[in-house]
């Protein structure tokens, strides 16, 4: 340990400024005060090498799987793809949607001025650990009158004085020991946290303007299907009383196919307000709130799904704005802690000035050979200095060295909380995976049943318009008939949102390569 204190460079500084006082300080003062002086420069250099070695912090546990517990996916996906994954989907209208997010949407305009103030508080930040100084000037002129008895010429009383001065001092802090150049990296960290913030939240913007142009297209799925069966009821009402009227089937039948339309217009009417209110909420989220829903036209038709991508857990740490946020947010933690622990350092500092004076007041003048004359006298003077401060935390060393624990242990949760959003980012890419290739399979369960219902629909509604079958056999086909079409209808928009969320999940919907910062 005394060797360790011996060669610090804190150490060194402390003894050359004890060499200083004890050769200044001799007398009878030499004895006491450089035990003294020698105490405290112990006690300094000691709290200041506790500092500057604190305790290291351990690295957070990244590990993640070589894949996924999910099924294999298709081809692996491009960078290119993953910024822009709803091109995947070749919908034009869907493009166009996300191109007028990205320049008019409200949350788009928000993270470009949001972008602005992380640069320019980052520029502030930086601006601060350079030198610093201010210019300074002064003028006056004051009038002074004699208001006693009269002024001889030799010694004039009153006139007027004008003073003008200038200065222009400059404070430049000596990075010794590293703390400015922290104060730029935590700057720079502080900035990346929010700029990935910022892309998340436009990751996010992508992902749910998606997700809402899939859900209006449910919804307009389902409102044609619900004029569809309206249609339907309407045919069969209009057959059951024909068949009424010729005696072959019951009045009944006709009356009971009349509630049946009466809920199927019920349920138009119904589809018809979601739809609309899913239109407006979209144009809204791309920044055209104030345009009527028919600029925005919603096909009654859900495309496939893409299938799932093959992808590597491990891309998750340099894809996931999330993810990088908590890097960006560990290594500003980690760089306060750093400072905190050089709080305890002395601060050197430069002070060099430079300024002028110029002061025009009543003198006299002499005139040969022997005659005193009241004149103005201007004295203009120009100067510059240099010097040089010291500034030792010594009586403050205890509390320094509590925050700097304090600060450690913030770093601690900084790293459980980026252990915490990595595995949380590699469950919900798995959780995606494993949902979007179940609904995958549900779609075509659901496609081969949808097709032999419908042919045992058609089946029973030829049977009752000839008089084979009756109205309850009609009704029961139809409604088995309808149930698995909107199971069908259902999961297909389900499987679509849920391709939404694994590209989201997957890190996509930003152009992560232009980002400039790299994962630590």
């Amino acid at each position: 340990m005394a060797e360790i204190l011996a060669k610090h460079p804190y150490v060194t500084v402390v003894k050359f400024a004890v060499a200083a006082l004890n050769r200044k300080w001799k007398g009878i003062f030499r004895g006491y005060f450089g035990a003294v002086t020698r105490r405290l420069a112990i006690i300094v250099a000691l709290a200041g090498l506790c500092a500057c070695t604190g305790p290291e912090h351990r690295a957070p546990d990244l590990r993640l799987p070589a894949a996924y517990e999910a099924p294999a996916g298709g081809d692996a996906l491009t960078t290119a793809q993953l910024d822009r994954w709803w091109l995947l989907f070749n919908d034009a209208e869907l493009n166009a949607l996300e191109d007028d997010a990205a320049k008019n949407a409200p949350d788009a305009r928000t993270a470009a001025a949001r972008v602005l103030e992380a640069k320019a508080t980052r520029d502030s930040l930086t601006a601060q650990t350079l030198p610093s100084g201010e210019i300074k000037g002064n003028a006056s002129r004051q009038h002074s009158y004699n208001i006693g008895g009269a002024s001889s010429s030799l010694f004039p009383v009153g006139g007027v004085t004008d003073t003008a001065s200038g200065n222009f001092d400059v404070s430049w802090e000596l990075d010794l020991f590293g703390r400015l150049r922290e104060a730029r990296r935590i700057a720079n960290a502080d900035q990346a946290q929010a700029r990935f913030n910022i892309e998340g939240s436009r990751a996010s913007l992508a992902a749910s303007v998606a997700d809402n142009y899939f859900q209006a297209e449910g919804f307009a799925i389902q409102l044609g299907d619900a004029r569809e069966t309206l249609r339907i009821q309407q045919s069969l009402q209009s057959i059951a009383q024909r068949k009424a009227a010729l005696g072959l089937g019951a009045a009944a039948d006709a009356d009971r196919l009349a509630g049946e339309m009466a809920q199927a217009t019920a349920q138009v009417e119904d589809l018809r307000a979601q739809l609309h209110a899913a239109q407006r909420q979209l144009l809204i989220l791309v920044g055209r709130g104030i345009d009527p829903t028919t600029t925005l036209p919603v096909d009654a038709q859900a495309p496939d799904a893409p299938m799932p991508p093959s992808a590597i857990p491990g891309d998750l740490l340099a894809r996931r704005p999330d993810v990088r946020e908590a890097d960006a947010h560990l290594r500003a933690q980690a760089g306060t802690g750093k400072l905190r622990h050089l709080a305890i350092f002395p601060t050197f500092t430069l002070l060099p000035g430079l300024g002028g004076s110029s002061t025009t007041s009543p003198g006299v003048s002499f005139i040969p050979p022997a005659t005193l004359k009241p004149s103005q006298q201007t004295t203009s003077l120009g100067f510059w200095s240099l010097g040089a401060g010291v500034s030792v935390p010594a009586l403050d060393i205890p509390h320094l060295l509590y925050d700097a624990k304090a600060e450690d242990a913030r770093t601690e949760q900084a790293v459980i909380a980026y252990e915490k959003t990595v595995q949380t980012a590699y469950g919900e890419a798995e959780n995606a995976l494993v949902n979007l290739g179940a609904g995958e399979r549900a779609v075509s369960v659901l496609e081969d049943g949808e097709v032999r219902s419908r042919r045992a629909f058609d089946a029973a509604q030829k049977r009752y318009a000839m008089g084979l079958d009756d109205l309850t056999s009609a009704l029961s086909a139809e409604q088995s008939w309808r149930a698995t079409r909107s199971a069908l209808t259902g999961e297909r928009v389900q499987a679509l949102r849920r391709a939404v969320q694994t590209y989201k999940a997957l890190g996509g919907g930003w152009a992560y390569a232009a980002s400039g910062a790299k994962p630590q």
